[in-house]
């Protein structure tokens, strides 16, 4: 299995440009929340894919993982509130942030010039979110010698 820095250099390699980068602030979060509110009907499977995803985070990093734990418990909590509407908003809503998230993640890809990292690796999509957090961290200073090591991975400044 890879490791946190080999998963996230790999994704950063994708995500050099600034635009792309804030693109994927706002599209991967309205993703991951338009996902688990439409697997909210049933609840059971959002708690599913929410917990193997935070084992997954977990299992690459205890500390992040008990963030991405927290994040996706509370997207299963507002997928949750999102699916008790009626049917018909909750598919609107659902389906419309999916779409939104999408098209904001390829108008980030076309700042790139480069194609999504999932077309070559799958496992972007789960990445992805984590990629996001940690950017986040960096942001506000924090992990500073993850970010010197994830930038020299991937090649940014």
């Amino acid at each position: 299995m890879r490791t946190l820095q080999q998963h996230l250099s790999a994704y950063g390699a994708y995500h050099r440009d600034r635009r792309n980068v804030i693109t994927h602030f706002i599209g991967i979060p309205m993703i991951v929340l338009a996902v688990v509110t439409l697997l909210s009907r049933p609840a059971s499977l959002a708690v599913a894919v929410a917990a193997v995803l935070a084992l997954y985070y977990l299992i690459l990093d205890r500390k992040l993982g008990l963030i991405m734990t927290a994040l996706l418990a509370l997207s299963v909590w507002i997928g949750n509130v999102l699916a008790a509407l009626p049917t018909h908003t909750w598919l609107a809503v659902s389906i419309s942030g999916f779409a939104v998230g999408w098209v904001l993640q390829f108008i980030g890809h076309v700042f790139e010039g480069r194609k999504p990292a999932f077309i070559d690796d799958i496992m972007s999509l789960a990445i992805g979110p984590l990629f996001v957090v940690v950017e986040a961290l960096f942001a506000c200073g924090l992990l500073p010698q993850l970010k010197a090591e994830l930038h020299a991975g991937a090649g940014t400044p």
